[in-house]
Formats: structure tokens, sequence, C-alpha cells
């Protein structure tokens, strides 16, 4: 089954230090395109569903000009990607594991994305034939600007009637021009139908404390918090949470009807966990629209960010089989 999704996002240059480097001194760094909402696209895509990607890019930059291609080369649409004022957003990863986690540098201020504001993009032409929309958190914490273009494009979303799903996706280290993230995040929630998040973001935004002792991705206590977030937002459909416990994958749906929990995955050798939440997202958008009922669709979407772990790069590029094929119980997902 064919659907149009919209998602709308500031895409960017990974550069990855090699294993053991210290940040931004490395002699060498790999570059990858990536990018939340544009990883979303670009997995849909090669599901078979129709994606277009909104965004603002600088002006006659060749590196905008390469994204654009790279986009494409993925069966994206890129007709209403604009141009304006500004730079193209770089993000820095050097990758790290148990004590030393991964860290992430983001240098995106100045890019046209954050300069960019209400007016910059014709919704009307955006959401030409579209029946979902998907924005995440991040987009709306680079800067003032950025954020009430994003509220812009929500509400010219639910104004024809396409489905609105949100990522909370926060990043503290973007949060700086002013307001609080938990309340701007939490005016998102209330324009949204299909919400994705973290366990930790969400108990973040609903100001809801961690019971002492509590154990990560535990059932009775995400139930409830799930089911808080369906009260205090009645416009919310869909809650799906992604849960990292160690070295373990799964996720939760709640709706009104329904609470699920997910196959629990090993994902303790990942070769790049960087866009499994992203593939996830996907996940759950195509799962709606193609699979039997919202049970399928999470268990569709946990299965799509456990393989993310295995792929290299922002991107996660897999087929319908593959993630069929992890749902399945195959082995060697980590090859």
């Amino acid at each position: 089954m064919r659907a149009r999704v919209v998602t709308f996002g500031e895409m960017l240059l990974r550069l990855t230090s090699p294993d053991h480097e210290r940040l931004l001194q490395s002699a060498r760094f790999d570059a990858v395109f990536g990018g939340a909402e544009a990883n979303v696209a670009v997995q849909l895509a090669q599901w078979g569903i129709h994606a277009r990607y909104v965004s603002v890019a600088p002006e006659g930059n060749p590196l905008a000009a390469a994204a654009r291609s790279e986009l494409r080369r993925f069966g994206v649409d890129v007709s209403c990607l604009v141009e304006g004022p500004g730079r193209f957003g770089l993000y820095f990863m050097e990758r790290g594991t148990d004590a030393r986690p991964s860290r992430v540098v983001y240098d995106r201020r100045g890019s046209a994305a954050s300069l960019a504001g209400p007016g910059s993009v014709d919704w009307g032409r955006a959401f030409d034939g579209a029946e979902w929309f998907h924005t995440t958190g991040i987009t709306p914490a680079i800067s003032r600007s950025a954020c009430e273009l994003t509220v812009e494009a929500v509400e010219a979303a639910r104004d024809r009637g396409v489905t609105v799903s949100f990522d909370l996706n926060y990043r503290r280290g973007l949060w700086d021009w002013g307001r609080p993230a938990t309340d701007v995040l939490a005016e998102f929630i209330e324009m949204t139908d299909v919400l994705i998040a973290s366990e930790a973001h969400l108990r973040m935004v609903l100001g809801s404390e961690d019971p002492a002792g509590g154990r990560t991705g535990d059932p009775g206590r995400v139930e409830a918090l799930m089911g808080a977030a369906l009260s205090r937002y009645p416009n919310l459909r869909t809650v799906a949470l992604t849960v990292r416990d160690g070295s373990s994958w799964s996720a939760r749906l709640a709706d009104v009807e329904t609470f699920h929990v997910t196959t629990r995955y090993d994902v303790s050798r990942p070769v790049d966990p960087i866009g499994a939440g992203d593939a996830f997202a996907a996940g759950m958008i195509y799962g709606i629209h193609a699979l039997e009922g919202p049970t399928e669709a999470v268990e569709f979407a946990a299965a799509a960010g456990c393989l993310k772990h295995s792929i290299p790069g922002d991107f996660c590029r897999s087929t319908v089989d593959d993630v069929t094929a992890v749902l399945e119980g195959a082995r060697g997902v980590d090859r």
C-alpha cells in the first residue's frame, strides 16, 4: 500500500572519527549525510512509500547539492526543498563503547535551516497529496525561528487533515535559544496524533519522576507512563516508546485499547546505533499504513530499529524482507 509521507527537518553532514580517536584531533573523518527526518524519509522510500523531504538548504552550496542528490539516489522526493541564506550544518561523532560512550558535537549555528522561519516553505505545495507528516524535536531545538517554522508546518498539516507524528528526540546540547525544551515539546505533543519517544524523554516532558530503583522498560511503569500521556493529551491516538536496556532493544505501544510489549533484541555488538530511533519511527509509519494493526506495526518498527544497529551511516536502507527476517528470528543480524 502506497501512502505519501512528508518529513521536515535539517539534513546534516556527519563526520565520524575512527575508533579510539579523540574528537577533533583525528587525522581523518568518515563523512556521510544524515539527519533524523531525512533518515525516516530514506527508509520509507526503501519500503515503497512515497516520501517527500522538506528542508531549507543554503543557496548555491555544494554540500547542499550533494545532499539533494543523495536523497534522490534513495528515491526520496526533494521537489519541495527550498534555499535560503546560511551554511550547511555539521555534526561530529567520536565512536566509543562501554565506559567511554560515543560523543556527538553539533556545529549548526548559522545554518540555513536555523535561520529560516515562518513563510520560508510553501506548505500548500509541500502537503499536496500528503496523508502523513513527520518531524522531530530536533528541528525546533536549533533556533526560535526554526521552532516557529516547525509549528507552522504542523498547523498546516492539521488544517489539511494530515496525520501528524512527532518524535520527541530531545538533544540537550541544542536547546539554547531561550524557552525550556519541556514547554516547547509539550506544545508539539498537543498537536500530535502519533507520539514517538524514549521512556526518559517522555518522563521529562510529563514531569513524571522515575521511581527509585525502577528498572528501565519495566512494563507496569511504562504502561502507567504512556497512560498518563494519553490522558493528558486527548488528541494522541498512539504512543510508541523505544526501550534501550543495557545491550537490549525493544519497544512499547499504547493506545486507548492496546498496550503491547515487543520482542526484545540483543544489540550488544552494534555497528552503528545512530538512526535506530529514526528506523523505528519509519517502521511505525509504515506499519500503521501497511500492516494489520498497532501490534504488528510496533513489532515491525522494533525489528527495524534493531536492524539499524547493524548498518553503518545514518540511513537504515533495509528492505521489508530484511525486517521480516528479523521478525521471524533470523540470526546474523549484526553480520
